[in-house]
Parts: structure tokens; C-alpha cells; sequence
């Protein structure tokens, strides 16, 4: 074991023991202790197999969906040639890979850091490239895989201001693990800048754009949409106010601000909102008050509609059937002090869009649509009744959610680039294993 992978060995295990009463706790009231531990320490079994295996590690679900278009690419181009294994480091993240590819690649967890859970996990996938999307990566990982020669890409890489801080403070031990990337598709100018700022030789690092543009669905339907509608009485006759991953104090402020809100018609406004986490659904329902709660309203039930306005959606994986009954989208976690969420699902079904003033993880996403006029963004929860009033008007509501498609149109392209990036260190290592 190399000496820097021992330190970091202790360095985990220090952290570890230290911050266990926070960290114990915490998976013992969310239930996540509940998970595949043998495979978090590298006990991952796969059967070996005689073609290159190309391994793409997502963190979670955000970053699982981003990898559709890559993962459909790689299949068109060699079908059972290559082949593809994902890895995902959280719950949700793995649930969500194994919907979307169980029955076709293998779907795997990724273990932590230590060297001895590395090595195991390596020993099991045996890549011949790794693909980190945005911005996973780890020193003893990394170090390993450059010790038996396998190249390591950052893929969709976005090195975040708050990120690149945290990063810059242990540049002198981290500078290595940066180094000994192969490979950064970055989506703007000011990431790539940043990953070579910490290391990462500056003939490795290209402006690749953003895998999210590319797995967009631009679509006017979502199927099972109707079928929550009916489940949880919502009423098509009246508009439908939909606030998606929500965070931590926003529910109650967009009761207060939204409740009992009426369009230009005087109809009264229904509000539906979703918690971006399931642990929270509980703080959300008291926060809400007599909200309709969809757990409580499985399909196959019709709850006869009445004059309650507001829903609680406290499943998972449903959010794109209440984005597409939406006549006006509030997209969450930009009203909190946190950084945004995801705003591409809701623009590209269609949806007039309003986010708050917190959007640092999105800062390119939020600088293309508003350029294109394509999100309407608020510096303050006061304004958004006045706002979600004007945008259930047709002419601007229409026009808002026009916008929003076309600039999704014009960004697309980043799943080719990363493709072609990785296919030619795919071929480089089939080369080398040939002279070899």
C-alpha cells in the first residue's frame, strides 16, 4: 500500500470515529442505515467477462439521470462489445439506476475511500476507463486506478465556487489526486479554469458543455400524470401551482405567500409541493396543515375532489407527473439559503418557471435561460404571488415556457462530446493492450 493511501486510511478513519454521534444518529432517524454495507467496504461480485468494461460513477439521482443519453450512446455504438457498469454512492441514486438499467448494464455501489475497499471494488469491475460525473473524486480511488493504469475522467465536471474554496484550502494535498486525471469535460470556461487552478495540466481539460441540456424531454405529457390527478382530487378546473424539491422552510413560506391566491379569472389557485428529500416529508405535512397527502392516496383510489387546496406529494420518483399538471412551476431550494435545484425537467415539459435568488449550483443553466428569457427568477418570496399571477396568463405564461424549450434546444450537444472523449481513451487502452 502506497504511503499516501495509508494516511488517507487514517485520516477517514479518524474523521470517522469523531463524527460518528452526528453521522449515527443522523442515518438512524433518516433510515439509511439500512443499506448495502458490504458493498460500500468493496464487496462488489460481478462475473468477469472478456471485453473492455467502461465504469460511470454517478453520486445520486440528479446525476444517474444525466448519464441516459451517455449510457444509450455507448450501447448504440457497440451493443454487447463494451461493457457498462454503473456505480452510485446514495440510496435514491441507486434505486434510480437500477430502474433505468438493471435489466441491461450492472448496477453497483460505490464504496468509500478506504484503499482496502478500493482495491476490492477494482479487483471486481476491472475497468479499462472510469468516467466521475461532475465531480467525484477521491484520492485513494484515483490513486489506485493510476497504479494499475487505468485512466480516470471527469465527466460533466462542474467545480462549484463554494466547491473550488473548500478544495483550495488542502490544495498542497490534493494537487495529486488532480493531477492524475486523465481526462475533465467541464461545462463552462470557469470550471475548467478552476480544475486546472488545482492541478489538472491544462491539455487534459476541455469545455464539453452539460449532459443535463441533452437528457431534457421535451414533452406535453407525462404518463401517470392523470392518474395522481384523480388519487389526489386535484382539480384540472383550476390552476395548479406546483413547488418541486423543496427545502427546509419553504413549505410554510409558500403556503403563506400562495395559499390563497386567485388568478385573473378569481379562481382559486391550488398549491402541491414536493420535498426534494423523503426524510423531510414528515416536517413538510405539519408545515402544510390539512395538505392531501399522496401516500395516503395510492393509485387506483379517486378521491372526490372538494375545496382543499393544498397537496403533499411524500412519495418519490412522481415528480415529473406533478410538473406536467402544472400551470405554473416553482422550482425549490432557491428561496433557502442552499443552491438551487434542478430547473430543466419542469421548462422542458413545457411549464412557465420561477426560481428564487439561490442558484449557485446552476449558474450556467440560470445565465442561458435567462438570457433566452426562458425562467423568470425572483430575488424575493414577496414577489411571487404578482409573479405566478402574471405567468398563469397565456400570453406571458406562453411565451415564458416557448423561451425555456428553445434555449434547452440550443444547448444540446455535451452527451457526443463526452462520448467521443471517452471513446478515444477507450480505444487508447484497447491499443496499448494489444502491443502489451
Amino acid at each position: 500500500m502506497a504511503a499516501m493511501s495509508l494516511l488517507h486510511d487514517v485520516a477517514y478513519t479518524a474523521a470517522a470515529v469523531m463524527t460518528a454521534p452526528v453521522w449515527g444518529l443522523r442515518m438512524l432517524a433518516t433510515g439509511k442505515w439500512r443499506t448495502d454495507w458490504a458493498q460500500r467496504f468493496g464487496r462488489t461480485h460481478l462475473a468477469p467477462v472478456d471485453r473492455p468494461t467502461v465504469l460511470i460513477h454517478a453520486v445520486s439521482v440528479g446525476e444517474v439521470n444525466a448519464t441516459r443519453k451517455l449510457v444509450e450512446r455507448f450501447a448504440a455504438e457497440y451493443r454487447d462489445r463494451v461493457r457498462l457498469v454503473i456505480s452510485v454512492s446514495t440510496n435514491t441514486g441507486i434505486a434510480r439506476a437500477r430502474q433505468l438499467y438493471e435489466t441491461r448494464h450492472e448496477v453497483v455501489r460505490y464504496p468509500f475511500d478506504f484503499s482496502f475497499a478500493v482495491d476490492r471494488f477494482l479487483d471486481a469491475i476491472q475497468p479499462d476507463v472510469v468516467a466521475l460525473m461532475e465531480l467525484e473524486v477521491w484520492p485513494n480511488f484515483v490513486e489506485a486506478c493510476e497504479r494499475r493504469r487505468i485512466p480516470v475522467t471527469v465527466i460533466n465536471g462542474r467545480l462549484s465556487e463554494r466547491s473550488f474554496k473548500g478544495y483550495r484550502r488542502f490544495r498542497p494535498l490534493v494537487r495529486a489526486m488532480f493531477a492524475r486525471l486523465s481526462a475533465v469535460g467541464a461545462q463552462s470556461a470557469a470550471y475548467a479554469d478552476r480544475f486546472i487552478a488545482m492541478g489538472t495540466p491544462a491539455d487534459r481539460v476541455d469545455v464539453t458543455g452539460t449532459m443535463k441540456w441533452d437528457t431534457a424531454r421535451l414533452a406535453d405529457r407525462v404518463e401517470g400524470s392523470e392518474t395522481l390527478a384523480e388519487a389526489m382530487g386535484i382539480d384540472p378546473d383550476k390552476p395548479l401551482i406546483v413547488c418541486g424539491s423543496t427545502g427546509p422552510g419553504e413549505e410554510k413560506m409558500f403556503v403563506e405567500k400562495l395559499a390563497d391566491l386567485t388568478d385573473a379569472d378569481g379562481r382559486p389557485v391550488q398549491l402541491l409541493i414536493t420535498p426534494r428529500k423523503p426524510e423531510r416529508f414528515e416536517e413538510a405535512a405539519k408545515a402544510m396543515g390539512d395538505a392531501v397527502r399522496r401516500s395516503q392516496h395510492p393509485d387506483g383510489t379517486l378521491r372526490p375532489r372538494d375545496d382543499r387546496r393544498l397537496f403533499l406529494l411524500d412519495t418519490m420518483g412522481e415528480l415529473a407527473k406533478a410538473y406536467a399538471l402544472a400551470d405554473v412551476v416553482i422550482v425549490g431550494r432557491s428561496f433557502s439559503p442552499q443552491w438551487g435545484s434542478d430547473m430543466m425537467e419542469p421548462i422542458a415539459l413545457g411549464k412557465p418557471t420561477v426560481i428564487g435568488p439561490n442558484t449557485s449550483d446552476f449558474a450556467d443553466m440560470m445565465e442561458a435561460l435567462l438570457a433566452g428569457d426562458g425562467i423568470v427568477q425572483l430575488d424575493s418570496p414577496d414577489r411571487l404571488p404578482d409573479a405566478v399571477r402574471e405567468l398563469l396568463g397565456a400570453e406571458r405564461g406562453g411565451m415564458l415556457a416557448q423561451n425555456g424549450r428553445r434555449v434547452i434546444q440550443q444547448q444540446q450537444g455535451a452527451t457526443e462530446r463526452h462520448f467521443q472523449m471517452l471513446n478515444a481513451l477507450l480505444m487508447k487502452q484497447h491499443s496499448s493492450s494489444d502491443h502489451g
